[in-house]
């Protein structure tokens, strides 16, 4: 966790003890600082799992094995290393990841591919097997932990602990939703974030899960992006213990399903806009609305053309209202547009209007807008009913910075 903190940050929120699901933590030492650095979480008999991942081909060991665990829908126990993100790094980054899995079956007398692991950190350095093991050794016995050291303890070049939360009835039965996550750039994510995890006492069945997380997915994770790049890592994993006594859910006719999902992706989309207010260098955060697309996923695509604009996203850092930028972007997205049905405005306000600028149009208020933490874009197309909203931050020389020195 870095030391200085990004002015968009929020305090860690209370989260609920979740039935069936304890986290420890330990230091295994992946790097010279003083902190732990392995997150053990121990989960329930029968608790079910979802989870969706990067689709960078150049992905780590840990989301290769990840994908075909998750075909088993049953989970038992999660590990996260943090420091070392174990990608491009072989048979040894694989040898690492199966001596993991093998260490917590054996503690747990479970099968191995019910056991799941992430790491994060530095690209192309194999996870040390050495200190791996004594780091899972540790945390096997440790002292159960809270939610926010959970989450300090699985960050990198984050500022803050990031956690949501959410509650829902399902079957007159109360469930509670606690989640983390870790991510500050290299977010583009395209099928998830960086590391996020979603912890749940519902009764859930496995393939009701992973549809609710994969829609959920599509609104929320998939539509953030701090710097256009997307990990080796990115994984977000929900896992459903069932302890809240529901009846399990096995599809949206079940009762209480639709509340289920509506509480997942609120968790989703809490958890999405704090890894991009804690973008590197980040000061603003910044919506982009996209309306009258002639698809959701058109709309999106557009939104996301616009937020990973180094042009845009550095004339907001400069509280710029130059929506020429915007009309650019918009053009080389690739996507149905018309540039004389273009409308485009600030924080409410429009400045252009029909592929034209308004011939009253006031920047002042635009400019007072800009100077405000939180930045709204809209872009109408004028074409059909697509829409969609995108989540991105400013670009600033803090960026630079941080990923300068990112390895020392």
């Amino acid at each position: 966790m870095s030391d200085a903190v990004s002015p968009l940050a929020s305090p860690f929120p209370a989260l609920p003890a979740i039935a069936g699901v304890t986290p420890r933590i330990a230091r295994a030492g992946y790097k010279d600082w003083g902190r732990c650095d392995l997150t053990y979480v121990e989960l329930a008999e029968s608790t079910a799992v979802a989870g969706v991942f990067t689709k960078n081909v150049c992905c780590s060991t840990e989301v290769e094995m990840g994908r075909e665990q998750i075909k088993g829908g049953a989970a038992r126990a999660l590990v996260v290393n943090a420091g070392n993100a174990n990608a491009f790094t072989g048979y040894r980054g694989r040898e690492a990841v199966e001596q993991i899995t093998a260490q917590v079956a054996a503690h747990l007398g479970c099968p191995q591919d019910q056991v799941f692991v992430s790491s994060t950190g530095v690209i192309g350095v194999p996870l040390p097997k050495d200190k791996a093991r004594a780091g899972v050794e540790t945390a096997l016995t440790a002292t159960p932990c809270s939610w926010e050291e959970a989450a300090k303890t699985i960050g990198t070049t984050d500022t803050f602990a990031k956690g949501a939360t959410a509650s829902a009835v399902i079957d007159g039965q109360r469930v509670e939703f606690a989640a983390i996550i870790k991510g500050s750039g290299m977010i583009a994510p395209d099928m998830a974030t960086m590391l996020g995890y979603v912890f749940t006492d519902a009764a859930v069945e496995p393939a009701f899960l992973q549809q609710c997380l994969s829609a959920a997915n599509v609104e929320t994770f998939s539509c953030i992006t701090v710097d256009s790049d997307t990990s080796t890592s990115d994984t977000v994993l929900a896992f459903a213990t069932g302890k809240a006594g529901n009846t399990p859910l096995a599809s949206f006719d079940s009762p209480g399903a639709d509340a289920f999902a509506a509480a997942l992706k609120d968790v989703c989309r809490q958890l999405a806009h704090l890894v991009v207010k804690d973008g590197e260098g980040a000061q603003k955060f910044i919506a982009v609305a996209v309306t009258g697309a002639v698809s959701d996923e058109s709309a999106r695509k557009v939104g996301l053309a616009i937020a990973n604009s180094p042009l845009v996203k550095t004339a907001i850092a400069g509280e710029d209202a130059n929506w020429g930028r915007v009309v650019m972007a918009v053009g080389k997205a690739g996507e149905p547009a018309d540039r004389d049905k273009l409308s485009i405005g600030f924080g409410g306000t429009w400045a252009a209007k029909d592929g034209q600028p308004l011939a009253d149009y006031d920047e002042a208020p635009v400019a007072a807008h800009l100077k405000t933490r939180e930045i709204s874009i809209e872009v109408d197309l004028g074409l059909g009913q697509g829409r969609a909203t995108v989540w991105t931050c400013d670009l600033t020389h803090g960026y630079i910075s941080i990923n300068a020195d990112y390895r020392s």
